[in-house]
């Protein structure tokens, strides 16, 4: 008989933080206390205190907040710039703020000595305002006093047990110890659920990094996971894997360049493509990309620019010199920009921001400038390409990624086997000659679709992007003003030809001319012959005919005479 046996999902408690209940399948167990350690800095309290507010905002849910450093006002105002008001929700009763003052010196640990002081303060405090959440921060300082290990953790066990049994679910933080988790390394054993936070310093860039270590009665990510927290508050990036399971969209995007769009077979990329453009420095590949923004956002559509060499405003302005206005459609809403030194984080936290990002905004369209400004070592670099990559395109979003080709070629060792991620790629280069440098481009792949594989010379002016179709014949593929003195040379050429075409023509004429005149004296003449020889014949034929006659008159005559 098949198995009849009905899993009963773990209940579980949203925490709001946008990633973490990806990660944790829907957030923390409900009704259960759960862990969170790390070193200082790391965020623990702001976890904390995200959590309470969210339940209490969000999800109904009223929060205690008992504090063992950081008193209620130094509190409040710490998370004030996250747009959090401590003050507002303790005065609304959806959240309750109690420090508690633990000295070590002034307490004196005896057989009977326990927390039941605090079950009592908890308790009231809960029952004050119906709270169904509970922030602990942080425990070490709340069992600063004790020294009997098995004291430490009978009272462990009784308030996590109290916690259990009064249905709250619940965060205690605790400071990261020596070779464990946490300082008395006992915590992690009593609590449901553990999660470790880290704040990393890697060739002096930072990362924060989370870790679910422990989640009884439910699947969890595994991996660590960076995590950002900044004026928006927290977010955590959860991915654990790059699955190949994104749809393939067939609707086109018009690049907005009218020679491009003509390159490729169906008129313009397809929708949801990874675009890569390439090339040297100052070849164009900032504003063949802002071109395409441009073209996206007169559409209506949404557009975001991730730049980690220029600031939007100077994006703006150098696109307003060849006719485009990024300055328009930023106001309008349609188009927004995220700048940031590639130094200013780690690669896994420039991973979490574009998470956020793209959730937050939903863009159609996402333009990251240059890619070839992040830098770390080249197997993180590669993952964290890839995982970007991997975002966007499961969002179905159309990406421009433009990179920096130092010797122009179309594979270096610095490729990180991102151009076989691309779907289309579109190399720029400058050619030299003459004394010249001209820009060019061509459609190196395009996938699913016919393109032109010809080179074009890549014009930029104030009327925008145009593309012209490079000479190519005996003197090889010329551009600039090469290409404009050769075709000069063979226009002149030409005319050379046609003129000369035109003179031997008119001596074919007069010829022509001198010969029909010819003929018609050669038609004169033999007419006149005819004539001759006709008149010739009538004389013959006359003579003939008068000798007949006089030859009858005179047989008639001898006839008569006889």
């Amino acid at each position: 008989m098949p198995d009849q046996r009905v899993t009963q999902p773990l209940p579980k408690a949203p925490t709001g933080i946008e990633g973490f209940d990806d990660l944790t399948f829907g957030g923390l167990p409900a009704g259960r206390p759960s862990l969170f350690c790390g070193s200082a800095g790391c965020g623990k309290t702001l976890f904390a205190t995200t959590f309470l507010v969210n339940g209490a905002t969000r999800y109904g849910e009223p929060g205690v907040f008992m504090s063992f450093e950081e008193r209620a006002e130094d509190l409040a105002a710490n998370v004030a710039s996250l747009g959090f008001d401590l003050d507002g929700l303790v005065a609304q009763g959806k959240l309750a703020i109690d420090h508690v003052r633990v000295e070590r010196s002034e307490i004196e640990e005896t057989g009977e000595y326990d927390l039941e002081g605090l079950f009592i303060r908890l308790g009231f405090a809960v029952d004050s305002i119906g709270a169904k959440r509970v922030v602990l921060d942080t425990i070490e300082t709340l069992f600063a006093g004790f020294t009997d290990p098995s004291l430490l953790r009978a009272e462990l066990r009784r308030l996590f047990g109290w916690i259990k049994d009064r249905g709250l679910t619940a965060i205690i933080t605790g400071e990261r110890g020596e070779g464990q988790l946490t300082r008395q390394g006992l915590e992690e054993y009593v609590s449901d659920c553990v999660v470790l936070l880290d704040n990393r310093v890697d060739d002096q860039i930072t990362t924060r990094r989370l870790r679910v270590v422990k989640y009884r009665g439910s699947a969890h990510g595994t991996n660590e996971f960076p995590f950002l927290i900044d004026h928006a508050g927290i977010s955590v990036l959860p991915v654990t894997s790059a699955e190949l399971d994104y749809a393939g969209p067939t609707g086109l995007i018009f690049t907005g360049i009218d020679g491009l769009d003509a390159m490729l077979g169906p008129g313009g990329f397809y929708r949801g493509s990874s675009i890569l453009v390439s090339g040297t420095s100052g070849t164009g590949k900032t504003m063949l990309a802002a071109s395409m923004v441009d073209a996206a956002c007169r559409r209506g559509e949404r557009c975001l620019i991730f730049a980690f060499e220029e600031s939007g405003g100077q994006i703006a302005r150098n696109a307003a010199s060849i006719g485009l206005d990024l300055d328009a459609h930023s106001k309008s809403g349609l188009l927004r920009f995220e700048a940031a030194r590639p130094s200013l984080y780690g690669l896994e936290t420039h991973l979490a921001r574009i998470h956020r990002d793209l959730d937050q905004f939903r863009p159609d369209l996402v333009m990251i400038d240059p890619i070839s400004a992040l830098r770390g070592p080249a197997t993180e670099l590669q993952a964290a390409l890839l995982r970007i990559i991997d975002l966007i395109k499961t969002r179905g979003i159309t990406a421009i990624f433009t990179t920096l080709r130092s010797d122009g070629s179309l594979i270096t060792d610095h490729d990180l086997g991102v151009s076989s991620l691309m779907d289309a790629w579109v190399k720029l280069q400058n050619m030299e000659a003459n004394g010249e440098r001209t820009r060019t481009l061509y459609v190196i792949k395009a996938r699913g679709m016919s393109h032109s594989n010809q080179i074009r010379e890549f014009l930029m002016s104030s009327g925008g992007i145009r593309l012209i179709d490079a000479y190519i014949g005996t003197a090889g593929v010329l551009t600039g003003t090469a290409r404009i003195v050769q075709e000069a040379r063979e226009q002149a050429e030409a005319q050379r030809r046609q003129q000369e075409n035109k003179r031997r023509l008119r001596e074919v004429v007069r010829r022509r001319a001198a010969l029909d005149r010819q003929l018609e004296e050669l038609r004169a003449s033999l007419e006149a012959a005819e004539d001759e020889e006709a008149r010739l014949r009538a004389d013959d034929e006359w003579r003939m005919a008068a000798d007949e006659v006089e030859r009858r008159e005179l047989i008639a005559r001898r006839r008569a005479a006889e």
